[in-house]
């Protein structure tokens, strides 16, 4: 399936318009990858092992970091992002509040606080004007997440960040292979986190990627994801190591297997073509959608490069005689699967309640969430499959539209 056969199709009238139910999204797998997942079973090295430090190798090299250690999620990787820089219990970290809890999470293991942001209303990244005024002397650095995969505005963040001597930690669970101003996110920032989840652009079941310009950081990072054992440690089962080890420090278990670095290599061989189809399909919506004045489409700034990791169309509900959850109900009926990315932070019971915070208080956040829906956006998608999405959403607005 090319990137370049999407067209436009006659518009279907009948309703559901498929039969079969398109799920809101499916990670790509091919032969190769189950013939090294395979091998990697039948060597008998099943942990971490030589596929995760080759990974981690590939890896660092296909975005431009000095630095990746591969770990099983990017929740181990933020964490330990903020083990490297040494945060401590009452510190402060500027999060936008738009995000998933990974983000904010990780900063309340340290007993830490998550300063919550407002985001910008067109992207939904962390508005960097918003941004200074939350800086406090406690402050000890900042999260930025690059939404659905589309970049933050790094330029304005790093300086406001460089003027208060900040760490810039970013959350790049949907920004594989995404750029901003020619440069590969994960080489741009002090540290930055990769999730491989199975319905990222890249994936490895569930893994994570922590990258970095800082060598003392890749030190503590792989050290800290083995239960702070000596960073050689995986080495003992092989010919030129030792059974003798030492624990420096009191780690965790975030370690990534040969398994799913097994699926991760030949995930990263395809990245460039996995992403192409995610551009593709992007692009057909948005074409589609743009004379609807019903809908908006995600933006897509000249400077930065989409990673496509989510299609987030918002609805002009003020247009519609539904709600967005009717609409996604629809969507539904029509055998199409969605989601809603994110609920923001202060909405939920853990966050409103410990840090005491109002839904008003972030009116940029709450008013996308209100308006939004993902639609599925994956290589495995057909021409067709992409078209049904289409007419589903251009036959619920045109029975709905005021």
């Amino acid at each position: 399936m090319e990137a370049s056969n999407l067209s436009k199709t006659t518009v279907k009238s009948k309703w559901p318009v498929r039969e079969t139910f398109l799920p809101f999204a499916l990670p790509h797998i091919t032969q190769v990858e189950i013939d090294e997942v395979v091998d990697t079973l039948r060597s008998g090295w099943l942990t971490t092992g030589p596929k995760t430090k080759r990974f981690e190798r590939e890896f660092a090299a296909q975005v431009g970091a000095p630095h990746a250690v591969a770990l099983n999620s990017a929740t181990a990787a933020m964490h330990l992002a903020l083990d490297a820089i040494g945060l401590q219990p009452w510190d402060e970290v500027i999060v936008p509040v738009y995000t998933f809890t990974a983000t904010a999470e990780v900063v309340v293991y340290f007993k830490a606080r998550p300063v919550f942001v407002d985001v910008d209303p067109v992207t939904c990244n962390l508005d960097p004007a918003q941004l200074e005024k939350h800086i406090t002397p406690r402050t000890r650095a900042i999260m930025v997440v690059h939404i659905a995969g589309l970049p933050a505005e790094l330029d304005s963040i790093h300086a406001i960040a460089k003027a208060h001597n900040l760490p810039v930690i970013e959350d790049a669970a949907h920004a594989f292979p995404a750029e901003y101003r020619g440069r590969m996110i994960g080489a741009i920032s002090d540290l930055t986190a990769f999730s491989f989840y199975a319905t990222k652009t890249l994936t490895t079941g569930e893994g994570g990627m922590l990258t970095t310009t800082q060598p003392q950081y890749a030190e503590r990072a792989t050290m800290m994801a083995l239960h702070g054992i000596s960073h050689d440690a995986w080495k003992r089962y092989t010919a030129e190591g030792s059974w003798y080890y030492e624990v420096l420090q009191a780690g965790y278990k975030y370690n990534m297997t040969d398994i799913a670095a097994s699926l991760g290599l030949h995930q990263l061989a395809r990245s460039t073509w996995l992403w192409e189809r995610r551009r593709a399909i992007a692009q057909r919506y948005t074409e589609a959608f743009s004379s609807l004045a019903e809908v908006q489409s995600p933006p897509n700034p000249a400077h930065v490069k989409h990673a496509w990791h989510l299609y987030m169309l918002r609805l002009h509900t003020e247009r519609l005689t539904i709600t967005r959850d009717e609409f996604i109900k629809a969507l539904a009926q029509a055998n199409i699967g969605t989601s809603v990315h994110f609920i923001p932070l202060h909405l939920h019971p853990f966050y409103r309640n410990m840090y005491q915070l109002a839904t008003n208080d972030f009116p940029a956040a709450v008013d996308a969430y209100r308006r939004v829906i993902s639609l599925p956006i994956y290589p495995g998608m057909s021409d067709e499959d992409v078209e049904d999405v289409i007419v589903a959403v251009e036959q619920i607005i045109a029975a709905h539209k005021k």
